[in-house]
């Protein structure tokens, strides 16, 4: 099947494991891959921009379970709060795969039996450390401690020592193979200091990789020998194909393969630089043409993680700030192929500079005379003198040098780039005055060519920032009165004269409106404050607190309450008897889920008549972001059992 007549790009993130709630470093990776993608769009390619979820793995089966969850439930409720932030940061993804869709298992296994078929894989004893963190295998030479573990390089954690029957591929035998991929496809680790990494790692010796365990239930068993279980990440690197239509797609799968660029964090590079293109050789497939590791935001020198409770919730940001600047911060700040560190003062100075001074206020004064001097509309006006000339060419050179740093994954060069070019346009309205060319009546056509040189400048810087500040670059085309959307006008075909004489302007509201760094310190101390407030509970005694009568309490049967959305009508065993509670939980449970499991219950609460329905107990839940969450119990405790 022949590719589309058009040409593609193929864009993919990571995907992400759902034992993590998102945070700035996914909302880096992935912002990146949406600027990339719509910048594609604007130079006329067929564009697929791949995301998505890593839903299987000891890690998650580990966490679903300390939290009284299925795997699948976990992975339920975690892919929504990346739904709903990607939603949030105005990502245009094409596609959002998880790792348990059936087609995805089902191309996982077939991919698998290829390579066993073929030799590349058998099976054997494998003996080593195992780091349930990261999902990986440590190398032989970390060192062991004094009490028999090795500690994970990447994550700083124990590995404990497994031995088990599994099944390994043949990596070795890709080791002269993958070093000549590299030397005729320079382009294929970027940036240049990450594919130096790689071929020295390459070059000191590969080992077959064991790619199956029997001791790891959540995973995809092995189709011919379902004690065995495929390592998360064989399972996981196949997404890339699985999710662009192989052996459920082919039209799709044939027009996009292979990937134009695979965006990933620097410390995946070598699952994605060494172990995924020595798969796809072994199966036959096309190789991607670049994997870029991006660098990491640190907060504190210190690359941001759960464990070490350092992550920057974006809401947070989003909230003071909106998603255009936090978008604009992450790609001006930093080279992406470099680590930044990340701090309330620097992205609050950025934000009021950049955004609020220079191009807030340009446009806001510059439409402000044309809506003041000329109601609105510019309809006459003088010819360009050299100035006017130079404001205008300069716009195609930047177009120019824009487009290439663009095309070289370089977005904070485009940005500095663009920001020249619009301080440019604050110096050109500076030199001529046009505040003082209105109050002469025999300048008013002088008058209009300024104005007009500075809206179009701003038109055409619109849609250099497009890409990064969607939504800003879209109202500036409003106000500017275009009548066609911004995204119908093709790179190619951008000119500063595409700005016509007649088009009725809109006085333009504060795109940036400045906020101190006060103001933003303390919105952040308020919102991290919601996530400890039984701090701010007033103080009991402890016999106060004995006179609650906490018990273990079993689910019998659960249903909705009519006409309400969040309530479930719910049946317990408490051991001595059987209950009826009323509580808000229809949003993050559904009925049948809840059946069979444990929780604790208060059940010498005065009853209360909820919706017309009596509850004679309450459960106990947390609440994060207006949901509740039930810890549930996972030992085997019987119903009726105090609660301490």
């Amino acid at each position: 099947m022949e590719k589309s007549s058009r040409e593609t790009f193929f864009i993919t993130t990571p995907i992400y494991y759902v034992n993590d709630v998102p945070h700035i470093g996914h909302a880096y990776t992935t912002i990146i891959a949406d600027a990339l993608s719509r910048f594609k769009k604007l130079t006329g390619k067929e564009v697929f921009f791949l995301t998505g979820t890593d839903e299987h793995g000891q890690k998650i089966e580990k966490s679903a379970a300390e939290k009284g969850l299925k795997p699948l439930e976990l992975a339920d409720r975690m892919v929504g709060r990346f739904k709903d932030l990607w939603n949030e940061l105005n990502i245009e993804y094409d596609y959002f795969i998880r790792t348990t869709q059936p087609f995805h298992e089902k191309g996982v296994q077939k991919i698998f039996q290829t390579l066993k078929d073929k030799g590349d894989i058998y099976k054997g004893i494998y003996e080593g450390y195992y780091c349930v963190s990261d999902e990986n295998f440590l190398a032989e030479d970390v060192p062991l401690e004094d009490d028999g573990h090795k500690v994970c390089p990447d994550c700083g954690k124990k590995a404990g020592k497994v031995s088990e029957e599994c099944y390994f591929f043949k990596l070795s035998a890709y080791q002269e193979d993958l070093l000549e991929f590299y030397e005729k496809n320079p382009e294929f680790v970027r940036p240049q200091s990450r594919m130096n990494e790689i071929t020295s790692f390459v070059r000191q010796g590969l080992r077959d990789l064991s790619i199956t365990r029997t001791t790891v239930q959540w995973a995809i068993p092995v189709a011919d020998d379902p004690e065995h279980t495929i390592y998360v990440w064989f399972d996981a690197l196949h997404n890339y194909l699985t999710g662009i239509g192989y052996d459920w797609n082919e039209d799709l799968y044939a027009k996009f393969w292979p990937p134009t660029v695979h965006l990933i964090g620097k410390d995946i590079l070598r699952f994605h630089a060494v172990f995924w293109p020595a798969f796809l050789m072994a199966a036959g497939f096309p190789l991607p043409k670049t994997v870029f590791g991006h660098g990491w935001w640190l907060k504190d020198k210190t690359k941001m993680s759960k464990s070490k409770g350092n992550v920057l919730d974006p809401h947070i940001i989003l909230k003071t700030f909106g998603t255009d600047p936090l978008r604009y911060f992450l790609l001006r700040e930093i080279p992406i192929g470099l680590d930044g560190n990340f701090s309330h003062e620097g992205f609050v100075h950025r934000v009021n500079s950049d955004l609020a001074n220079d191009l807030g206020n340009l446009l806001q004064r510059t439409l402000t005379m044309i809506s003041n001097y000329f109601g609105g509309t510019i309809e006459h006006m003088d010819e360009e003198n050299p100035q006017d000339v130079a404001l205008r060419t300069d716009m195609n050179s930047v177009k120019e040098i824009v487009f290439n740093h663009y095309e070289n994954y370089a977005i904070n060069r485009a940005l500095e780039e663009v920001w020249v070019y619009l301080n440019s346009v604050n110096k050109y309205l500076a030199a001529n005055e046009p505040w003082k060319l209105a109050k002469n009546e025999t300048q008013t056509n002088r008058l209009a060519r300024v104005l007009y040189q500075a809206a179009a400048a701003i038109r055409a810087i619109a849609y250099l920032i497009y890409p990064v500040l969607p939504d800003s670059a879209k109202k500036i085309w409003e106000y500017l009165g275009e009548p066609n959307p911004l995204t119908e006008e093709t790179y190619k075909d951008l000119a500063f004269n595409n700005f016509k004489l007649g088009r009725k302007i809109q006085k333009p509201e504060p795109l940036f409106p400045r906020i101190g760094l006060k103001d933003f310190l303390e919105e952040k101390e308020t919102e991290s404050k919601k996530a400890v407030k039984e701090e701010k509970m007033d103080i009991i005694s402890f016999q106060e607190f004995k006179r609650m009568d906490l018990r273990v309490g079993e689910i019998l049967n659960a249903e909705r309450v009519e006409g309400t959305d969040k309530l479930l009508k719910i049946n317990v065993d408490i051991g001595s008897e059987q209950r009826q509670m009323v509580a808000g939980i229809a949003e993050t449970y559904a009925p049948e889920d809840l059946i069979g499991k444990k929780l604790i219950v208060i059940v010498n609460l005065q009853p209360a008549v909820i919706r017309g329905v009596e509850s004679q107990a309450m459960l106990l839940a947390a609440e994060m972001d207006g949901k509740a969450y039930i810890p549930f119990f996972v030992e085997d405790l019987p119903a009726g059992a105090k609660v301490l």
